[in-house]
């Protein structure tokens, strides 16, 4: 990538064709290690990041050629990242569910932000980089929230992940995940195709919500067990890839997600709370791909943390009726 900077510290980048179709946020994240996320957004919505001498949107896809406008950052800042605690690296270490000269795939802890930001020292995949200093081009090839356990893919090479994201974007890759979610559903599946909007807020937070406007999104759900009319434990299948989806998805159909803070209900919270759930009850069960360019086929499960065993454990012994 050619790179050229003026006296005032601005910085130009023009993209080759390694970068193309990337969205400009993960370029931005990647190229500016251990900057927050929010930090990153706002410099793109305020216009302090340039396309062509354009302002863009954070899902602005790179094309090659393109000349990007950077302003100065603080390199103090972002090279100060710290190295991970010796427990997270034992942990991420412990979670490696797969890998080869591609792919690593690991079974995200709950708790564990996928990159670091504002209120986190260190993300999965700067925890990931620190351990595999040898990989200079390990990148996320997709994001699960913090309380979200579960498979979690990255790539080795920019052409795996180039690769990725186009089976992302075509829906050719499948991912399931399991969840326990507040009632018992009408049908025991619920196919539900309903927009998602997301709305940014200062800071770089947001709220998701469905709307006319919104990007299409669709979730469908499967009931595995109902526990009478309390609880359901639910497979869901992702179609799309929406921030926030499955939670949304479930909130609006009236079964929200046991144990979220956000979009769920506060007494069924409070309830599984007392029955030993400290977390999100949200779990990226597996996920299947093939990449065209090896056909190779990857197909990874995920197994379900303890504590959601537990919990699944004391519906089935009917402690919510003590």
């Amino acid at each position: 990538m050619k790179t050229s900077k003026i006296k005032s510290g601005v910085e130009y980048f023009i993209v080759p064709a390694d970068y193309e179709g990337q969205r400009i946020d993960n370029f931005l994240l990647n190229r500016l290690k251990g900057m927050p996320k929010s930090r990153v957004y706002r410099i793109v919505r305020k216009g302090e990041v340039r396309v062509n001498k354009k302002r863009v949107n954070v899902y602005y896809r790179l094309i090659a050629g393109d000349n990007i406008r950077l302003p100065p950052v603080f390199l103090a800042e972002t090279a100060k990242q710290a190295p991970p605690s010796k427990n997270t690296s034992a942990l991420l270490v412990e979670r490696v569910l797969y890998e080869d000269e591609n792919l690593l795939i690991i079974n995200k802890p709950s708790g564990m932000s996928v990159h670091a930001g504002t209120t986190v020292r260190v993300g999965v995949i700067e925890a990931l980089r620190y351990l595999y200093p040898k990989l200079p081009h390990l990148e996320l090839a997709h994001r699960l929230d913090s309380e979200t356990s579960g498979c979690l893919v990255l790539a080795k090479k920019k052409r795996i992940l180039r690769e990725l994201h186009t089976l992302l974007r075509e829906g050719k890759v499948s991912k399931i995940y399991v969840a326990l979610t507040l009632g018992k559903w009408k049908d025991s599946e619920l196919k539900v195709d309903l927009p998602l909007h997301k709305d940014y807020q200062d800071g770089g937070k947001h709220v998701v919500e469905v709307h006319d406007k919104g990007k299409s999104a669709l979730t469908v759900f499967h009931t595995i067990k109902s526990y009478k009319r309390l609880a359901s434990f639910m497979e869901v299948k992702l179609y799309t890839g929406r921030t926030h989806q499955i939670r949304v998805h479930a909130q609006h159909q009236g079964h929200p997600i046991a144990g979220d803070d956000r979009y769920g209900d506060v007494e069924f919270n409070k309830m599984v709370r007392n029955m030993g759930l400290k977390r999100m009850f949200l779990h990226a069960k597996s996920i299947d791909f093939t990449l065209p360019s090896l056909a190779q086929r990857i197909t990874v499960e995920a197994p379900l943390d303890a504590d959601l065993k537990e919990v699944i454990k004391a519906f089935e012994r009917g402690v919510y009726e003590q």
